[in-house]
């Protein structure tokens, strides 16, 4: 355990470690949110086959799943590198804020949401 004589340092290192768990629920939910994409195409496929009918592909829902999880993942690793970072730079007082990190965060956020929009469009509109 290391003593903190100075209340500022304090602070700032229980708000790094609450970004750090914004950063992880953000990745938990993303991560769940795709496993809930992938499951949908299975169960389609579950439920015509009950009907009889047979339906060969999930369609794009696993591979979106499996994207989506992927992405969560990459946030959870993001966060996790940008706390102990964060850690780092706070007792060596050279703390720097984020640029290129929630850039890319956002960049990837985006582009999951975009590739998810257009998917519904084409199944909604059988362009695909």
């Amino acid at each position: 355990m290391v003593r903190m004589d100075n209340p500022n340092r304090t602070r700032d290192h229980l708000a790094n470690e609450r970004t750090f768990l914004a950063w992880v629920r953000t990745g938990l939910a993303i991560v769940v949110f795709g496993f809930a994409i992938g499951r949908f195409g299975v169960a389609i496929r579950q439920i015509m086959q009950l009907q009889g009918q047979q339906l060969r592909t999930t369609g794009l829902s696993v591979i979106f799943g499996l994207i989506s999880i992927a992405a969560g993942v990459l946030l959870l690793f993001t966060g996790l590198f940008r706390y102990r970072q964060t850690r780092t730079q706070i007792d060596a007082g050279t703390f720097e804020p984020a640029g290129f990190i929630v850039d890319i965060a956002a960049g990837i956020s985006i582009l999951l949401a975009l590739a998810l929009a257009v998917y519904l469009v084409s199944v909604e509109y059988n362009l695909h």
